[in-house]
């Protein structure tokens, strides 16, 4: 079967633990994901929903993996496009690792979907929320 796959790395001067915390704390996403709010216990088997402002679901799914600080797994199936909602579920895996005086976080988002229209979409997505996440993390301030 075909896969589709999107791979961002970004370095972020900031200890591992604090891209953890910024990357499975609901609170702190909101800050530098755009206003959306993540709705999970945030432990192995848990479900999680992505929540835009105006309450529309726009992702769920499941925590496959939850391993602090280093690595976060989520099944993740968009909820609000029909086209990308109908490639099924797919997986996002989230690797915080030192790197010198801050961290390397790596985001895999994949599907076992050729030419995927979620990987399109997330490919827009991403850039965007990691460059925030730095901004933020880095100065207080976002980005984007």
């Amino acid at each position: 079967m075909a896969e589709s796959r999107f791979v961002y790395v970004i370095y972020i001067r900031a200890v591992p633990q604090r891209v953890w915390d910024a990357v499975t704390t609901t609170e702190f996403m909101r800050n530098y994901f755009f206003g959306f709010t993540f709705d999970s216990e945030w432990k192995k088997g848990a479900p999680w929903r992505m929540i835009h402002p105006d309450g529309t679901v726009t992702d769920a799914g499941e925590i496959l993996e939850f391993n602090p600080p280093t690595r976060l797994e989520l099944s993740w199936r968009n909820e609000f496009r029909p086209e990308l909602k109908a490639e099924g579920y797919g997986r996002c895996v989230m690797a915080v690792e030192p790197a010198g005086e801050g961290s390397k976080l790596t985001v895999t988002h994949t599907i076992d979907v050729a030419n995927s229209k979620l990987i399109a979409a997330v490919s827009n997505g991403w850039p965007q929320i990691l460059s925030n996440l730095k901004s933020y993390l880095e100065t207080g301030q976002i980005a984007v």
